[in-house]
């Protein structure tokens, strides 16, 4: 189960992350996979902007399913979200 306040991180960072024309998301794209690869504690494939929301919340799931895999996760979910605007 994911606690309350990450799963409403990810969720802001879904929404934002679709609303972000494609040069932006494909710009923003590093970032989220550095968080992924932190998160999961190894590099995930790159399958391209449309895909990588759906890795996020795998991983976010599976991270907050491990013992004390989610701390720290809704800080890190919105730095990364604001980091997108602008």
């Amino acid at each position: 189960m994911i606690p309350p306040e990450i799963e409403s991180e990810l969720g802001r960072a879904v929404r934002r992350w679709r609303q972000l024309p494609l040069d932006r998301a494909a710009a923003a794209l590093p970032g989220v996979h550095a968080l992924l690869a932190e998160i999961a504690g190894e590099e995930l494939p790159d399958l391209g902007p449309a895909v990588v929301m759906d890795q996020l919340r795998v991983v976010v799931y599976d991270a907050c399913a491990s013992e004390g895999g989610g701390a720290g996760l809704a800080e890190r979910l919105a730095s990364l979200r604001l980091g997108w605007s602008g």
